[in-house]
């Protein structure tokens, strides 16, 4: 992983040593390619299910073993087996195929990889201690085998904790957990040289920018769009380290101040003005740092307790199903925070998010492709050049503007999605294939309306 990469390049992939999908009682997934139709599920434990004979005859040495002590479960204990609870049944069956040489083992694919994963163990705190080494007696109680002593298996939970990766789609939608040894070994940077895409289950790591011969490659555990404070914050409660990369040195600096104002603060008074505000050193208000007007703390207070209110509001309006009232709410949300918030806020941007997704539910195309081009400026601001959300959002623009009949702006948006998206997710996935389709359709459809004027 020290070698010369190019953008766009493939450093490395790795199938999972152990994946599950992330099945609830609301959906279910394939345990062999994750897909959610065409499902059956196996008839012995009345757990796993398959999308057709072909995903069960490949994992068939694995779940033969897993349904046998799931199959040993009354119902209610059955219902019980969480995914995580799963995926560390499918840890231990599959290191004793490996060691009964039933499943071959490969130096890339061998339980010794996962023994040398980091625990953590001294870092994590009594209750979360005390919650590994229940589940770990559950486990223990499953797989009843006195070999295995419940400390081992509260220390891979541990492991699965900082080192298991969430398996998403090519539109980075959540699918499953799995295990990939050798990609956790790749380090942790908040501005990372590549970026890790699943391919169905296949993890994928591709360089987003020129990686000299020599230079680490780095990849990003967490969501990059936030403060330093913010992202710290997230990787010692998870990942249990401190980030010393090139942004989190500057925390403290100005730069960094400003930028932290700028993605997690407050707008100044004055619509025309686009600084950014600073708490005054007596702890009464905000001061613009651009014009010096000041807002105060009890300005703030109110609206903020106002879109607190409604947040609230609209948890219980979503689990009633009330989607048109759940979008009024968020619009009267989103013009309070416009008054509250710098324009390039995370916090706008994740309420127009919220609804752009239900919006688009509802098929009113028009609105979501409103609030969607209000994003782009922020995601540009938040992300770097070669993100794939940044490239998703384009990709979701496109397809509204197309859709709405904008075929000059659908062009724009399209052609940028796989600028960047040819890099991050390459161009061989039906994903891709797919995107690249659609905007060769655009392309024509233009073509043909100017030869059409032409005439």
């Amino acid at each position: 992983m020290f070698s010369f990469h190019v953008s766009g390049e493939v450093i490395i992939s790795q199938e999972p040593y152990v994946c599950v999908p992330n099945n609830s009682s609301s959906i279910s997934r394939c345990d062999g390619c994750f897909a959610s139709s065409n499902l059956k599920k196996c008839s012995a434990c009345q757990v796993v299910w398959y999308c057709g004979s072909n995903c069960q005859k490949l994992d068939w040495k694995l779940h033969r073993l897993e349904c046998q002590v799931l199959s040993r479960l009354d119902k209610e204990k059955r219902k019980s087996v969480t995914p995580s609870i799963r995926l560390m049944l499918k840890l231990y069956l599959r290191r004793k195929l490996q060691n009964d040489n039933v499943i071959p083992s490969t130096t890339t694919d061998n339980y010794s990889l996962v023994e040398a994963l980091v625990a953590h163990m001294s870092d994590i705190d009594e209750k979360q201690l005390l919650l590994y080494a229940q589940i770990a007696n559950l486990v223990n109680l499953i797989l009843q085998w006195p070999e295995i002593s419940i400390n081992e298996i509260a220390e891979n939970f541990s492991k699965l904790a900082c080192n298991a990766h969430t398996i998403c789609n090519s539109e980075l939608r959540p699918l499953g957990t799995g295990l990939y040894p050798v990609i956790s070994i790749i380090n942790h940077s908040c501005l990372p040289n590549a970026v890790l895409v699943f391919e169905g289950r296949l993890a994928v790591v591709r360089a987003v920018q020129h990686v000299p011969k020599g230079a680490e490659v780095l990849i990003s555990y967490i969501e990059t769009a936030g403060s330093t404070m913010t992202r710290q914050k997230a990787l010692k409660e998870q990942y249990l380290f401190t980030c010393t990369c090139p942004r989190c040195i500057k925390l403290g600096q100005f730069d960094d101040i400003q930028e932290s104002a700028i993605l997690e603060g407050y707008r100044c008074k004055d619509d025309g003005c686009s600084g950014f505000l600073l708490r005054d050193s007596d702890d009464k208000g905000f001061t613009c740092q651009q014009c010096g007007l000041v807002r105060s703390k009890e300005e703030i207070k109110k609206i903020a307790s106002e879109v607190n209110i409604l947040s609230k509001k609209t948890l219980a309006l979503t689990s009633c199903g009330n989607h048109q009232e759940v979008v009024s709410t968020y619009k009267m949300i989103e013009k309070l925070q416009k008054k509250l918030y710098h324009p390039f806020s995370v916090n706008l941007m994740q309420t127009r998010e919220k609804l752009i997704k239900i919006l688009m539910e509802l098929e009113d195309w028009k609105e979501a492709l409103a609030y969607c081009q209000l994003t782009i400026p922020v995601y540009q601001r938040v992300y770097p050049q070669f993100h794939p959300l940044l490239g998703l959002q384009y990709y979701t623009c496109g397809k509204l503007e197309w859709f709405l009949g904008d075929t000059e702006n659908a062009i724009k948006s399209m052609t940028e999605a796989v600028e960047i998206l040819r890099i991050t997710h390459g161009t061989n996935s039906p994903f891709m294939k797919e995107l690249i389709l659609k905007l060769e359709e655009a392309q024509a459809e233009a073509s043909y309306k100017l030869s059409s004027k032409d005439e």
